[in-house]
């Protein structure tokens, strides 16, 4: 016998002394993975043992995910491991999956199989592969052992036998590991169920429930996030809870709309894997937010009766799509949360309705007072405590007749009436008495009554205070501002005599009027002029602003007089926009009648002004004097050369706090006047239709005005061409053309300063 002869036969497992050594191995193998209880350390040991018997560099082990159809191997990372997931059709290893052959391959990258991109991602270069598949005796392969690079020589048929037969021998004990842990992760998966739906359950505010079981929803399936909608039957509106800041806030949508409304009307649950070829998925949040929706599971929420009372949808699972254990699971989930949002929303909903009946009780200008059906306070407002001069402790609890006493006695004798009757009784202008001091009121005596048996609940007494400082109140309203009419009552000397405060003042005036006099009529001027200014002073009594005085077709407003706020410049501006658009919408109204459409002028100025009743001793007037007065007249003039709707000063500008639309018009010295000041026109009032492009022509415009201060001409037409080309009806733009050309053919010289003076009021 020669020496490669001998050689073969000591190599070759059919030789007696190799049998033996081969089977020594598998029965060590075979011990060692056995000794170990979790899957993770059989993993290591059986890809230690297959790297080290048939002498390669590295190894792994792919089991089988029947789920997902994918093969999965565990790396040590520390103490952790990291799952790495291939699909079963891919690369070598998906290769002896599917045709369950052993395969040696002793130049990977001839290969077409093997997959490249592996060796790129981690430096490491393979060179020859050993795979082969991890069958089971009843003959199930559930998964393949690769080894890589052997260290001397090439893989043999010897390799692969040795690979196969290890393989053999351990995969009983591989599969019944596997099978524990998936028991034990069950297990695992539903004790902590439990737990979930046992916090979830324990929960009565609605806007914690939602949260938890959007929090669950996503972890459990784990996935980008996840949306409870429940429905509101009153509105047919599915609504969620939705974090805004420190507090929660709503986002509401139809119940027949979009995938939730699909999956709330048909009561059938959704999983969409690609949300894009869907024609029932809507883009248009994505395109709002920059979210990128991939796939969608929505299930109905349905409660113990088999209604309907929501839907859960969960967005993007981070490996692959949704598969049907998901489903099972959400679906099992939300059933038995039902019960828990149903609670939590009913509370929800008794506590909302418990608010708003007291927000609306404390709320209200009249006394109330509830009593139970044996004549005890219940409830009472603090308008009831201001009228009958006291505090709540002297009021709840205790009886009705000790409350009103003696002095009020005809109180009892009507809510003993009312109480007998179930009827209503109101007293109209009669006299109360509190703590010595009288009070003229209307009094209303109600009887509460449940809604369903019309069972008798107790009474309320409602007190309307209608004394004397009501009455000179409400008469004194009609004549000049509220705010000044309070103070007035009051008693306040201030308001009476001179103070210097800092305001903003508006002045509006209507275009062409002595015109539209002409047409109309007195009757028909008067009538023109009621309604233009009740529309005109709602926008502003709206704000919080005082009418100042009606000059002719022209009004006077204050905002910071008699009372201040921190955004009085706000507030007009607010007031002159609301302004000009429902003056726009007056006027269509009009065109429509076939009546002759109103247009007007805005300026606004804030400044030092002064404020008191000026007059005589026999009629004052409760008004505002001073240069900044006189200022916003002025630009509401000025507003015809500029032809603008609202002009403001560069005073009001810098004190704003909100965002506005504007430009600069301009640097002008009023009439009258020495110093410059820098005016804008206000754009929000237009309407597209009326000013097309608005922030093209905003930035076309602000470079040519720096080309005109520059005394750049012709750059400065330039732009202000190109701002007219966004808006060809823009007269302003035409202007600046128009000064530029004069301005070239009659050079202003080098000590121009950019300020336009103001020949008119």
């Amino acid at each position: 016998m020669t020496a490669k002869e001998m050689t073969v036969e000591i190599l070759t497992p059919t030789s007696e002394n190799s049998k033996i050594q081969h089977l020594e191995m598998l029965m060590k193998v075979s011990q060692q993975v056995a000794a170990h209880g979790t899957l993770d350390a059989v993993l290591h040991e059986i890809t230690k043992a297959a790297t080290e018997q048939t002498t390669s560099e590295r190894g792994s082990l792919f089991l089988y995910d029947a789920q997902t159809k994918e093969l999965y191997s565990r790396v040590a990372l520390g103490e952790q491991y990291r799952e790495i997931r291939v699909m079963a059709d891919e690369g070598i290893a998906g290769y002896v999956f599917n045709s369950g052959e052993g395969t040696i391959i002793n130049n990977a990258y001839e290969d077409p199989r093997f997959n490249k991109t592996v060796d790129q991602e981690t430096g490491f270069k393979t060179d020859k592969i050993l795979c082969v598949p991890i069958r089971t005796p009843r003959g199930e392969i559930i998964g393949v052992v690769q080894t890589l690079n052997k260290q001397v020589g090439e893989f043999d048929e010897i390799d692969l036998h040795i690979l196969e037969s290890l393989t053999a021998q351990c995969a009983v004990t591989l599969q019944a590991t596997q099978n524990i842990e998936l028991m034990q992760l069950t297990r695992a998966k539903e004790m902590e169920f439990m737990d979930v739906v046992s916090d979830i359950t324990s929960e009565i505010d609605l806007g914690s429930v939602l949260q938890k079981v959007m929090l669950e929803s996503t972890r459990m399936l784990d996935a980008d996030r996840a949306t409870l909608f429940l429905n509101d039957s009153k509105s047919n509106e599915l609504f969620s809870k939705v974090a805004m800041g420190d507090s929660l806030g709503e986002i509401r949508l139809p119940n027949h709309a979009g995938i939730a409304g699909a999956v709330f009307t048909s009561k059938k649950t959704v999983n969409i894997p690609y949300a894009y070829a869907d024609m029932r998925f809507n883009p248009a949040f994505d395109k709002q937010t920059g979210y990128f929706t991939r796939s969608i599971l929505c299930v109905p929420v349905v409660n113990k009766r088999g209604e309907t009372i929501g839907v859960t949808q969960v967005l993007n699972k981070r490996n692959g799509t949704f598969n049907h254990e998901d489903e099972s699971r959400l679906k099992a989930f939300t059933a038995q949360v039902a019960i828990a949002l149903e609670n939590a929303k009913l509370f929800d909903d008794v506590q909302r309705i418990k608010n708003y009946n007291e927000s609306m009780l404390q709320s209200m200008s009249n006394g109330v007072i509830t009593m139970d059906d044996t004549g005890g306070i219940v409830t009472c407002n603090d308008a009831i405590l201001k009228i009958t001069d006291s505090v709540e402790e002297e009021v709840i609890g205790k009886l009705a007749e000790d409350y009103f006493g003696i002095e009020n006695q005809w109180i009892m004798d009507r809510l003993t009436k009312v109480r007998e009757t179930g009827t209503s009784d109101m007293s109209v202008d009669t006299k109360l008495i509190f703590n010595g001091k009288d009070v003229s009121a209307n009094v209303t005596i109600l009887p509460l009554l449940s809604n369903e048996e019309h069972k008798k609940l107790g009474s309320m007494i409602m007190i309307e205070d209608i004394s004397s400082e009501k009455r000179m109140k409400s008469t004194m309203s009609r004549y000049m501002d509220p705010g000044v009419a309070d103070q007035l009552l009051a008693g306040d000397a201030d308001v009476l005599g001179g103070l210097a405060l800092e305001s903003t003042v508006l002045f509006s005036d209507i275009r062409g009027f002595t015109t539209l006099t002409e047409q109309l009529g007195a009757q028909g001027t008067v009538s023109l002029l009621n309604e233009y200014f009740t529309i005109m002073v709602d926008c502003i009594s709206r704000e919080g602003g005082m009418l100042d005085k009606f000059i002719g077709d022209a009004l006077m407003a204050g905002f910071g007089v008699p009372i201040a706020h921190d955004d009085d410049e706000d507030r007009a501006m607010r007031a002159a926009i609301s302004m000009i658009t429902e003056l726009r919408d007056w006027n269509e109204g009009r065109t429509k009648a076939g009546l002759v459409a109103v247009d007007m002028g805005i300026g606004i100025n804030t400044d030092l002004v002064v404020t008191g009743n000026i007059g005589s001793p026999k009629r004052m007037d409760y008004t505002m004097i001073g240069d900044g007065v006189n200022l916003a007249a002025r630009l509401e003039s000025a507003c015809k050369q500029y032809t603008a709707k609202i002009l403001i000063s560069e005073n009001t500008k810098v004190k704003l706090h909100g965002t506005y639309r504007m430009r600069a018009v301009d640097t002008v010295i009023v009439k009258g006047k020495t110093k410059p000041v820098a005016i804008y026109e206000v754009l929000d009032g237009y309407s597209a239709e009326e000013f097309p492009e608005v922030m093209d022509v905003v930035g076309y415009f602000t470079a040519g005005i720096e080309h005109y201060r520059n005394m750049d001409w012709n750059k400065a037409i330039s732009s202000f061409k190109k701002a007219l080309r966004a808006n060809p009806k823009d007269q302003l733009t035409h202007s600046y053309i128009e000064r530029c050309v004069y301005f070239i053919e009659n050079p202003p010289g080098d000590t121009w300063n950019g300020v336009w003076v103001l020949t008119s009021k």
